[in-house]
């Protein structure tokens, strides 16, 4: 019977369809872009221990922990609580809550809590005068000014304790499973706490999410009136890769340290909590960066919008889509590893015209040693129309003669 219908239907439509061909075979395996030969794998040397209660070092493309200790556990997050204070403000100023140039009213509470009368470091803006709320955000990053980050969350949110339910909130979204916070500025409260490891991925985040914002934590001096303070980041002097991100200290906390740097496609984060000077933080955090640039290396697999491979289509006007990736797809590995790397393909075995540009087909995922350790929406990069009618019907035989 099956046969029978075959050659009828083959017979209505060949006249049409003498151009047409049986289908192509599925899309093999696609290859990593080239690289430069690299040298042979290399047994990797412990991480330099800092000093300290907890510290981590992650890989920023990935999200990886290269190295660390006691990173899960609580620890008080001091002034690198203001990186917390930063992301949520920008978040609010891309959802149009505030804006850059919005005047800020620094309060008698900001200025009693975290003015130039309390221990703490301070920006010196001037109580019951407005700042614009740019220039309060880079007090606070650059100068870790307690008083900015009380009048940017009042500011933000009516209140700091409100502020503060809106810190918790976007610390979820990252992913801050081991964080709470009760403030803006990051002195000693109870139930105010974050982990090495939440950090870090709160660092990845404000990367990624507001490289403008980022950007203040780089500026290496600021001034408020007739005050001028440095950035505490003793590592923006150091090597001119390191690009952030932030200082802690109080008494509970110890000294504590988030910084980044980034070399050519490579960008690492390493925090480094409780340590016992502003020396020793930065010295263990360079040394954390520096085996990490040293053993592990960055590379850039697919590029944005260049194909990764083809995959067939029914019923369309052409009978193939190339498939891309949207943005770059980069992957960290130990040096010397690139050539173990194993892409494969995740995409529906019967795709059906129309498709538009853009639109996406499936995954391309990389694994090592089976692990996997990136992956990347896969994207038409062509569009492809319905075909005609002679096409759709030929198309439809074929795809119900393989179900078979």
């Amino acid at each position: 019977m099956k046969f029978r219908f075959a050659i009828a239907a083959l017979a209505t439509v060949s006249v049409g369809l003498a151009f047409a061909q049986t289908p192509a075979p599925q899309p093999a395996t696609p290859a990593p872009a080239a690289a430069a030969p690299a040298p042979a794998a290399v047994a990797i040397p412990p991480a330099p221990k800092p000093v300290g209660t907890a510290w981590v070092l992650m890989d920023y493309t990935t999200g990886q922990v290269l190295a660390g200790e006691n990173y899960n556990e609580r620890v008080e997050p001091a002034s690198i609580t203001k990186v917390m204070t930063s992301y949520t403000l920008a978040a609010e100023q891309k959802n149009g809550k505030i804006k850059p140039d919005d005047p800020v009213m620094l309060s008698e509470r900001a200025w009693r809590e975290g003015g130039a009368g309390t221990d703490g470091s301070y920006s010196g803006f001037a109580v019951n005068q407005t700042a614009k709320l740019v220039d309060m955000e880079k007090g606070m990053a650059v100068q870790s000014g307690n008083d900015a980050a009380i009048a940017l969350a009042e500011h933000a949110a009516g209140s700091e304790e409100a502020f503060a339910a809106l810190m918790n909130n976007y610390a979820a979204k990252i992913g801050m499973k081991g964080s709470h916070f009760v403030n803006a500025h990051g002195l000693s409260a109870p139930e105010h706490y974050s982990t090495a490891y939440d950090l870090a991925l709160l660092g990845q985040a404000l990367i990624r999410d507001y490289p403008d914002t980022y950007a203040f934590n780089k500026i290496k001096e600021f001034t408020v009136g007739t005050i001028t303070q440095p950035n505490r980041n003793l590592l923006l002097w150091r090597d001119p890769a390191v690009d952030g991100i932030k200082t802690g200290h109080h008494s509970g906390a110890g000294y504590c340290l988030m910084s980044s740097a980034k070399r050519g496609d490579q960008r690492l984060i390493a925090v480094v909590m409780g340590s016992t000077s502003e020396k020793q933080r930065a010295d263990d955090s360079m040394a954390l960066l520096n085996w990490g640039f040293r053993f592990f290396e960055t590379h850039r697999l697919y590029e944005a919008g260049k194909q990764v491979a083809q995959q067939k289509v029914w019923k369309g006007t052409t009978k193939e889509v190339q498939l891309g990736v949207a943005t770059p797809l980069l992957v960290g590995v130990p040096r010397g590893r690139y050539a173990d790397l194993k892409p494969t393909m995740d995409v529906p075995k019967v795709l059906v015209a129309p498709i538009k540009k853009g639109q996406a087909i499936g995954t391309v995922k990389v694994s090592l040693d089976g692990k996997l350790v990136a992956q990347s929406p896969l994207v038409a990069l062509n569009e492809v129309e319905e075909g005609g009618f002679f096409r759709r019907l030929w198309d439809s035989f074929w795809m119900w003669w393989e179900s078979e």
